[in-house]
Order: C-alpha cells, then sequence, then structure tokens
C-alpha cells in the first residue's frame, strides 16, 4: 500500500475513535460501541442507542466536539490485556465482548499455541476502544474531517441482527483535500444515474413489481437497444457464436456445476414444478456448458466461442440494492469460450482487446476511468476454492502474464478470485472516484472436469478443454448507470433516445417541420418535431434539458431553402445547412459512434 494512502488510512480511522469519543460525551455511557472501521472514502462507526435515535441536526453538534476534543492534542496510547481482563472491562458492551470471543477463538497467526491470549485497545482522553490499530500519535496529527451522513446498518450486516445506527464521515490530511472532495461529491449527486434517470424519463422501479427490478421506458429502452446490438454485432464479427438459452434451470445443473452449493444464498428458492426442481439462473455458464456437450468435437472447432446477452437473477440484499448498479435482474453480455490449453493466452489477449474497444467506443479511457485488478484465489479458503494449487498457480501465471505482456495497468487482490478460477476484472472509476467491478475475465480449470469438456485432437486422443468466462460489456444495466453518470445524460449522438428536435418558429412552418421529421426517421434517426404553443425559447431550452444532441429551427427562410437551422448540444448555432447535408453529417456521426 502506498505510503500517502496508508498515512490516510491511520488518520481516518482514528478519526473514527474521535467520533465515538464525541458521541460518548454528547451521549452518555449508556450507548452500545460496535465497529469503526476505515472505508473506501472515509470512515464510519456503529452505535446501539438503544430507543433513542440520531438525527441530521445531532451531526453539526457531534462535529463541534470533536473539534474541541482533537484541540486537546490528546495522545491515542495502547495497552494490552489478557481475554479475561478484557472481558471484564467490556461488560456491557455486547457487541465488544462478541468480538473478544471471536479474536479468542480465531486465534493470533503468530502464536504457536493457537488461541489468542491478548487483546489490545487505544486510549485517547477518556474513550478507551478495543482496536488493533494503528493510530496517530495524538489528535494533533488528525487532518480535516467531515461528518456526512447517518444510516441504519445490521450489525454484522445480518438482517436477523439488530439494527444499529452508522454515522459516516471523512476526513483528509489538508482542508483543501477535504474542500476538492466535497466539491466532487456535490458534482456526482448532479450525475447521479438515479436522478438523470427519473429525469430523462428512462426507467422507473415500481413496489408492486418488486425491489430491484427496474422497468425500462421507451427511451430507456432505446439506449438499452443500442448497446446490445452494438455489442452483439461486434462479437460476431470476431467469430462469436450467438445463442439463446433458457432463464432457469433444474437444480440438478447447478449442483453439478458447483454453483448450488457456492451460490445457494445468492440464489432465487427451488421451484417445483411436476417431478422437477427448478431454478432462476443466476449464471449461464452450465447452459453454454450443455450446448457444447450437444455433440462430439474435435481440435479443428476450438477455440469455440459460445455468446450470448443472458438474462440472469441474483438475491441482493435490500439494503445492497442502487438504480441500475445493484438489481435484481439483470442482463449479461456473457460468453464462454472453449479452448485447448496453448490456445488460453492468446483468447485473453483477444477478449481483452474486444473489452479495451468497447471502453474506447463509449469514452472510456484505459488507466483514467478504468484499469484491471488481478483476482486471485486464497489457499486457505478451500470451502470457498477448488483445491488444486498447481492448476491455481498456472492459471494465476498466465493470467499475469497477460496483463504484463500488454502493459496494463493493474494490482492483485487476494480472495476476489471465482470458486473456479482466477479473473482479470475490468475495474472502472465512477465520477466520485469509486470502482465498480465493469467486465471481467476468467480462467476456468474446474468446469472441465466436471462437465466432461473434452476434444478430440489431431492423434485421435481424447483431451480436456479450458474454458475462459468473459463478459464484453458487462451487465447491461450496470454499464447503462456508469454512462447516465459518466455523460451526465448527454450520450453521443448514436446513444441518444432523442437524436434531433425539430422546432418550427411558429404554426406557419409546421408543414416544413413535418417534412424534416418524415426524411429523418425515413433515413433512422430518431428524431421529433415539437410544434406546441411553447414560445420558441420555451421550446429550445425544453429541448436542451433533455440533452438533445441535436435541435433544427425551422422558419420562413428554411422552408424556403429546404434547409434547417442547426444548433448542437455544447457547441451553440451552427447556422444553416441543406437538409441532405444535415442527414448525411448526423448519419455519419452515428454510424462512427463519435
Amino acid at each position: 500500500m502506498p505510503q500517502k494512502q496508508n498515512k490516510l488510512e491511520i488518520i481516518r480511522h482514528s478519526t473514527s475513535h474521535i467520533l465515538a469519543y464525541a458521541v460518548k460525551e454528547l451521549f452518555g455511557d449508556k450507548i452500545k460501541f460496535a465497529i469503526g472501521p476505515t472505508i473506501e472514502d472515509g470512515f464510519y462507526y456503529d452505535f446501539d442507542l438503544g430507543d433513542k435515535t440520531f438525527s441530521a441536526d445531532d451531526l453539526p453538534k457531534i462535529e463541534k466536539k470533536m473539534a474541541e476534543l482533537i484541540k486537546k492534542n490528546l495522545k491515542f496510547e495502547k495497552t494490552e490485556l489478557k481475554i479475561e481482563d478484557a472481558l471484564k472491562k467490556m461488560k456491557g458492551q455486547s457487541y465488544k465482548i462478541e468480538l473478544i470471543k471471536e479474536f479468542q477463538k480465531a486465534g493470533d497467526p503468530g502464536d504457536k499455541h493457537g488461541a489468542r491470549k491478548k487483546v489490545s485497545f487505544y486510549t485517547v482522553g477518556d474513550f478507551e476502544d478495543l482496536c488493533r490499530g494503528p493510530h496517530v500519535a495524538s489528535t494533533k496529527k488528525l487532518g480535516d474531517f467531515k461528518l456526512m451522513k447517518i444510516a441504519g446498518a445490521y450489525w454484522r450486516g445480518d438482517e436477523k441482527n439488530k439494527m444499529l445506527q452508522r454515522i459516516y464521515g471523512t476526513a483528509y490530511e489538508t482542508k483543501q483535500e477535504l474542500t476538492d472532495y466535497l466539491k466532487l461529491l456535490e458534482e456526482a449527486k448532479k450525475r447521479d444515474h438515479r436522478v438523470i434517470g427519473k429525469d430523462l424519463d428512462l426507467f422507473v422501479f415500481s413496489e408492486l413489481v418488486g425491489k430491484g427490478l427496474p422497468l425500462f421506458t421507451e427511451k430507456g429502452s432505446i439506449i438499452r437497444r443500442e448497446l446490445e446490438r452494438f455489442i452483439v454485432d461486434e462479437e460476431i464479427k470476431r467469430g462469436y457464436q450467438h445463442v439463446y438459452t433458457p432463464d432457469l434451470a433444474k437444480v440438478d445443473l447447478y449442483k453439478k456445476s458447483g454453483h448450488y452449493p457456492y451460490y445457494k444464498d445468492s440464489m432465487y428458492p427451488v421451484m417445483k414444478i411436476d417431478d422437477e426442481e427448478l431454478i432462476l439462473r443466476p449464471m449461464t455458464c452450465p447452459h453454454h456448458f450443455e450446448l457444447y456437450l450437444s455433440r462430439p468435437r474435435t481440435y479443428k472447432e476450438l477455440p469455440l466461442k459460445i455468446a450470448e446477452l443472458a438474462k440472469q437473477f441474483r438475491y441482493e440484499k435490500s439494503g445492497e440494492l442502487s438504480g441500475l448498479m445493484r438489481v435484481r435482474s439483470f442482463c449479461l453480455a456473457d460468453s464462454h469460450i472453449v479452448c485447448r490449453l496453448d490456445q488460453a493466452k492468446e483468447q485473453i489477449n483477444e477478449a481483452l482487446d474486444l473489452i479495451e474497444y468497447v471502453a474506447s467506443v463509449m469514452g472510456i479511457k484505459k488507466g483514467e476511468n478504468f484499469r484491471y485488478r488481478l483476482s486471485l484465489g486464497d489457499r486457505k479458503e478451500e470451502k470457498k476454492y477448488y483445491k488444486d494449487d498447481k492448476a491455481w498457480d498456472n492459471a494465476e501465471n498466465i493470467l499475469r502474464e497477460v496483463l504484463k505482456k500488454r502493459r496494463a495497468p493493474f494490482f492483485e487482490s487476494e480472495g476476489e478470485a471465482a470458486f473456479y478460477g482466477p479473473k482479470i476484472d475490468i475495474q472502472i472509476k465512477n465520477f466520485a472516484g469509486k470502482e465498480d467491478t465493469a467486465f471481467t475475465v476468467q480462467y476456468d480449470f474446474v468446469m472441465p472436469k466436471r462437465f466432461e469438456l473434452n476434444y478430440i485432437d489431431e492423434k485421435g486422443k481424447k483431451q480436456e478443454a479450458v474454458v475462459i468466462h468473459r463478459s464484453s460489456i458487462g451487465a447491461i444495466e450496470r454499464v447503462m448507470a456508469f454512462l447516465i453518470e459518466y455523460y451526465a445524460g448527454a450520450f453521443p449522438t448514436w446513444l441518444s433516445p432523442v437524436q434531433v428536435v425539430i422546432i418550427p418558429v411558429s404554426e406557419k412552418f409546421n408543414d416544413w417541420g413535418e417534412k424534416v421529421l418524415s426524411k429523418l426517421k425515413s433515413t433512422g434517426i430518431r428524431a421529433e418535431l415539437d410544434d406546441s404553443d411553447e414560445s420558441l425559447g420555451k421550446r429550445i431550452r425544453n429541448a436542451e434539458k433533455q440533452k438533445t444532441p441535436y435541435i433544427l429551427v425551422v422558419g420562413e427562410k428554411e422552408t424556403v431553402s429546404k434547409s434547417v437551422a442547426v444548433r448542437k448540444r455544447g457547441e451553440g448555432d451552427l447556422g444553416a445547412r441543406k437538409l441532405e447535408k444535415f442527414v448525411e453529417e448526423i448519419k455519419k456521426e452515428i454510424q462512427e459512434k463519435k
């Protein structure tokens, strides 16, 4: 971890202790304290206030008290206690007691004798907390901070446990860094895909339909359809065989693949129909393997690239649902490449070539907007990962070599692999700097064994194939959410639901407006005519609010000359164009996906 980031994490974690100290000072000793870790962009602390609740009005009071405590230049002092003494010290603090007992049971990796004998505490002023540390030496080493919001959070993230109250905050080394971050957050709020999606009428959610199940409007469906057509056409050009498979299958299929035990908690309940047990699919790979097995295969057919825009269903907890980013039903641009071992590197490279091309078309820049994560297995987690150290070493080395040879920006992360093999995750950064996995390329050495994915080689002998799992554009819903925020709703012309709005100066010129509309539609351009009774200025502003790429104003001069006055989003008035010339220009722009 870079030194600056490590220092920042220590500052943030220390600030979370000051937050808990301030809450103790303001709200009394009867509070039960849970945990206060750092997170990607700050920190939080969870509290059990009994029957009381925090309000937004409490945050300024807590911030003021924190500032007072920080000014005192209090030292952070570490002590260690035996487990039995620690349990006595934390009497009445049920969450801390639970953690201490867990620490004792888990033991200390550095202790030959197994069970952990001591735990550490940090004291600052009159507040003492169970903590591994590290912390700053004293509060004068803390930077500038801001409390962000209050939220509910189940203890240990389990809905069966009590709902605690969580206060989120952030901290930076300098006031300027904090100011810059807060400005970035304000801009990110304006770009929130949930807000823009509503303003531009792209998608809705219905309580009656269900949580995490988006309904796409006509305009949202246009964007989705353009993305789907783009990726299917591009994949077919690159040798993929696009197929359709069912959205559900027998549970036996997922027991055979191993997904059922590994992903059971995120799968929907089994449906008993006649004498079969069926389940909505959480992934597509077993379906594609059955297609591969529909007849004997030879080396001449490999690599075989099976692809599908596949509907998938996964149970996400209510608190984790977020607009189109986290949903319970989604469409994945999925593919499974069955190949020989000696073809694996080439196929991984080709999959990454496709992903980088797709990203470039969408305006997403490698190194700036996204980077690669080499997601590795954890050999100690035998319940989570298939046990075959040699196969893991080989697969991880293949992916690492591919990334190094491409000189791709990447980092490694243990414990993020799929149960059947390591993967390359494409981590896209949103406007606020938060990373999400958008696309993946996975190396699979397990499924070929479970499904006997074999082929006949040049010598007539049976050989085991390798599978590369690959998503080229990711989940359509998630990539739409990213693009809405990335473009702030001002999509490039090829993706815009409405590409042109025609506005007659007055009703006298509606006839020419209708003819312009007809011409545009006949050439496949998505256009609308606004001949409402609103003023010309109001109609132009309405079209601009909808982020329309082109506005064509038509009046007497345009009617006579068979032309249009062109206004382009972001550039303003471009002057008059012959209608035929404008059609030629916009069609070129759309075809080239500029």
